[in-house]
């Protein structure tokens, strides 16, 4: 419920690839999601000529359609030294550190994120460069290419639907769910807006009504990041997200007929 996987009706409607695939105890980067993605997409090539990867983080788009960066190794004695202050001083604390290191990237990634501020961190400290320098630095080749779509509304209408699916999310039984997984509260996978949110109120830190209107806050924060993170993408055609189907596919057909 967390994680909104799709319905039954939906997963029926067309073939989908990656959804329920690991389990919260698997270790999982964004590099093993390109590995994997990249050995897919070839199979699929040779059923389909055009395939459609909906999303999602921008981070693990950019991975499959461009590659990712090339950051400097970083001894373990930095990533043990971070992680020390991170247990001891809190997230918060490490946050600012990266705004004052690298302000660019503190923009857009998550400050709620431990693994993503923590490696920001390690490429600063190992490289003595702000970790944002070694983004978007090289392409590497890819044997199809890609129209980028995006859908945008109001955001007085994201908003909207953000507090409706978290009602809804509720109503499906995230509690429940939240309680279920309470003692895994460490994983990765968890660090996740929705279940952090029921953990603190599972130890006592909110109110259910607090829990729920944090989880749609931080919702709304990371939809905002998610916007500033794609609006950096010239590429992108964006679409209002109430126009008819038919005047999308219309402009994605005259772009796709050249390359077939």
């Amino acid at each position: 419920i967390g994680t909104a996987v799709p319905t039954k009706e939906e997963l029926q409607a067309v073939k989908h690839h990656f959804i329920q695939h690991k389990s919260i105890f698997d270790p999982y980067s964004v590099g093993d999601f390109e590995k994997e993605a990249l050995i897919l997409i070839d199979t699929l090539f040779n059923e389909k000529d055009i395939l459609l990867m909906a999303g999602g983080s921008g981070l693990y788009i950019d991975a499959v359609i461009e590659g990712l960066d090339v950051f400097p190794s970083v001894r373990k004695a930095i990533r043990a030294q971070l992680n020390l202050e991170l247990q001891d001083h809190g997230l918060p604390l490490l946050y600012q550190r990266l705004q004052e290191l690298d302000p660019e990237y503190a923009k857009i990634v998550d400050p709620k994120n431990p693994h993503r501020v923590v490696r920001a961190l390690e490429v600063c400290t190992a490289s003595g460069k702000p970790y944002s320098t070694f983004l978007n630095k090289r392409k590497k080749p890819r044997t199809f290419k890609t129209i980028l779509i995006g859908l945008e509304a109001p955001r007085t209408v994201v908003y909207e639907r953000i507090n409706a699916r978290v009602d809804h999310m509720m109503e499906e039984g995230l509690l429940e769910e939240a309680r279920r997984l309470k003692e895994h509260a460490h994983l990765n996978a968890l660090q996740t807006v929705g279940y952090k949110e029921l953990f603190n109120y599972l130890d006592g830190h909110y109110s259910l009504d607090e829990a729920i209107a944090e989880i749609k806050k931080n919702t709304r924060r990371f939809a905002k990041r998610q916007g500033t993170w794609f609006r950096k993408n010239s590429e992108i055609l964006w679409f209002p997200y109430d126009l008819p189907f038919n005047s999308i596919l219309k402009e994605i057909s005259n772009r796709i007929k050249p390359t077939i």
